[in-house]
């Protein structure tokens, strides 16, 4: 067996958190082999990144003086140009390399309403005030100015400049002065005004290159208020994606901003260490989230064409995390090229993906074998097994937590076959609130659930209590090329006294999944008595499923006419209290659109002493 995940992660993340500010730190990270099934975790990296590669810029005489000065609060101004009185506000380069918006949501806009996981809501209708009641989704939307990407994707600027500046307007309206302090949501969450003040500095012309004299002056103000606000309030944020994506705003003011030099120093230290401190040795955010993932890439593409805007080299470090980020995002990459639901987002669709992934310029191949990120790949011929073997993320990290310990998703080709439900962090549009919390259950998951309890507690707002802690690893290749993994978490231990197993074993065609869900006591006496247990196959939309006569396999037929079969296997698939089932089930799309699916369930009672039930999934001629 492996390291455990826990004691690992805690190492990185105490070694990371000792870093000084502006000071030498290591963020030691890898990519992993690419080559499928090679062998245990234990298998030294392909490639390993050097200590200057992550460690902030090498300060050249008198910059680690002004980086401790602009801390210190000495205005920008006054170390740039000590003699000289302060410059007004203004934008003094034009980025023309942004991550490109959502053409579909841009149309929307121009239309008259916000498009935003799968609801619309009408531009008229909607209060931009902080005081206003939004739902999370709209409030990011809205605060962030996300928008602003996709409006520049759907037209000419001339077509559509008169839309960016009566929202902006209407905003700038709403909130003339920034709090003392950060918010714990709303426009004033460092998260989102550090997306904000990107995405103003980034589409500056499209909505001030229009000669309105006035909207410029308020919105050049809004730039600076919010940079100066960022400052301070950064360092007051805990660490994960918000604290970073504020560094990564407070940078790029400090290239395209006037005299900016000191701010941009100061911030590319805190960037780059506290990136090392929500990245994982493999490149995979702690957040364990794909829609994080994403958002760390674009917002690190945006900023590195902040710089080449400025004409100022860009970090080293900065694009060495680019290309680390990138690998893991693809390990979550289906044959239809969208992702898998992982961590309550949405199956997000192949488009937005490549669109990405070619706005970073990174070509690299999916990471198989991580380290931390936790999520493995197994490939071949045209199937596809995504299974998560890693703990789930810890309290600052969580985005919107769910208990999805040792679930898998299978596809075949462009078909998706296994899946989550996933679209739990997708809730106030289509998805209902109380709909998404049972979205982050175990029981939303392809994986085994005991008495219908979570293997992590599933808490409020998004958060995850006691569970699944501890996961032991081991990946090996099979002979003719096939790969086996194996997994076991203690989630279930505090409760039922029983660890679960679960193995799975791809041969080397792609025809056949073999899977092992095996509960193991975690004392030598065995509890007494008996307990009901549910193993949970979601099944994607479109994959028809017709049960056999015999209640132990059924029929799978995918929406491009490929057949496969589930069957139970082994010495509990003649036992009378085991059995497969049908069920209702839920799909959420990457637009958060629910989908009415289906399931398979195999469901019994097992001794408290301990089980286990074998399956296999069959690709038929």
């Amino acid at each position: 067996m492996d390291t455990l995940f826990r004691e690992e992660r805690a190492a990185h993340e105490d070694r990371q958190s000792a870093l000084p500010l502006g000071g030498e730190g290591e963020t030691h990270a890898r990519s992993a082999s690419d080559d499928e099934g090679a062998g245990a975790l234990g298998k030294p990296a392909g490639r390993a990144l050097v200590l200057s590669d992550v460690a902030p810029p090498q300060a050249r005489p008198g910059e680690a003086l002004i980086r401790l000065a602009y801390r210190m609060g000495v205005p920008g101004h006054t170390l740039a140009a000590p003699f000289r009185r302060a410059h007004a506000p203004r934008v003094i380069a034009v980025v023309d390399k942004a991550v490109p918006g959502d053409r579909a949501r841009g149309m929307a806009l121009r239309a008259g309403h916000f498009h935003v996981n799968g609801a619309r809501f009408a531009i008229g209708e909607v209060d931009f005030s902080a005081q206003s009641r939004l739902s999370p989704a709209l409030e990011r939307t809205l605060h962030t100015f996300s928008w602003l990407a996709d409006v520049a994707a759907c037209g000419s600027r001339p077509e559509n400049a008169a839309l960016a500046e009566r929202l902006t307007r209407s905003w700038l309206e709403a909130h003339r002065e920034a709090p003392r302090a950060a918010a714990k949501h709303g426009a004033w969450l460092v998260e989102h005004a550090g997306l904000r003040l990107i995405a103003w500095l980034v589409h500056a012309p499209l909505v001030m290159g229009n000669g309105d004299a006035g909207l410029r002056r308020e919105l050049l103000s809004a730039i600076a208020q919010t940079a100066a606000w960022l400052d301070r309030a950064v360092l007051k944020t805990g660490p994960g994606l918000g604290q970073t994506i504020g560094w990564a705003g407070i940078a790029a003011a400090g290239l395209l901003l006037p005299e900016g030099r000191p701010r941009r120093l100061y911030a590319e230290a805190g960037l780059i260490r506290s990136l090392g401190e929500c990245v994982g040795e493999d490149g995979g955010l702690l957040a364990r989230c794909p829609e994080a993932q994403m958002q760390a890439i674009a917002v690190l593409c945006d900023l590195i064409a902040c710089y080449e805007a400025a004409q100022v080299e860009v970090p080293r470090a900065l694009e060495v995390m680019r290309e680390l980020l990138v690998p893991p995002l693809l390990a979550l990459r289906h044959g239809d090229g969208g992702l898998g639901s992982w961590q309550g987002q949405g199956a997000i669709g192949g488009e937005r993906l490549a669109a990405l992934i070619a706005a970073s310029g990174v070509r690299t191949r999916a990471m198989n074998e991580p380290s931390g990120w936790g999520y493995h790949r197994l490939r071949a011929g045209k199937t596809l097994v995504q299974f998560d073997a890693a703990p789930p993320p810890r309290a600052r990290h969580t985005r919107c937590g769910c208990a999805s310990t040792l679930a898998f998703e299978l596809s075949d080709g462009p078909s998706r076959l296994i899946v989550n439900c996933g679209g739990a962090a997708l809730a106030g549009g289509q998805v209902p609130a109380h709909i998404a919390q049972g979205l982050r259950a175990s029981a939303a998951h392809s994986t085994l659930v005991l008495d219908n309890a979570n293997s992590t507690a599933v808490l409020l707002h998004g958060q995850l209590g006691k569970g699944a802690e501890t996961l032991e690893v081991d990946r090996r290749a099979l002979s003719q090329s096939g790969t086996r993994i194996e997994a076991c978490h203690d989630g279930y231990t505090a409760r039922f006294g029983l660890k679960h197993k679960r193995i799975l074993s791809l041969r080397g065609d792609g025809a056949e999944l073999a899977g092992e869900d095996i509960l193991v006591p975690v004392s030598r006496k065995g509890k007494r008595g008996r307990i009901g247990f549910a193993i949970r196959f979601h099944l994607a939309r479109g994959v028809e499923a017709r049960l056999s006569e015999d209640e132990r396999g059924a029929s799978l037929l995918l929406p491009d006419g490929g057949l496969w079969h589930l069957r139970l296997a082994g010495a509990n698939a003649d036992a009378d209290d085991v059995k497969l089932g049908k069920e209702d089930s839920l799909w959420v799309d990457g637009e958060g659109r629910p989908h009415a699916t289906e399931q398979l369930v195999i469901e019994g009672m097992t001794s408290r002493g301990g089980g286990q039930f074998s399956w296999l999934l069959r690709k038929m001629d």
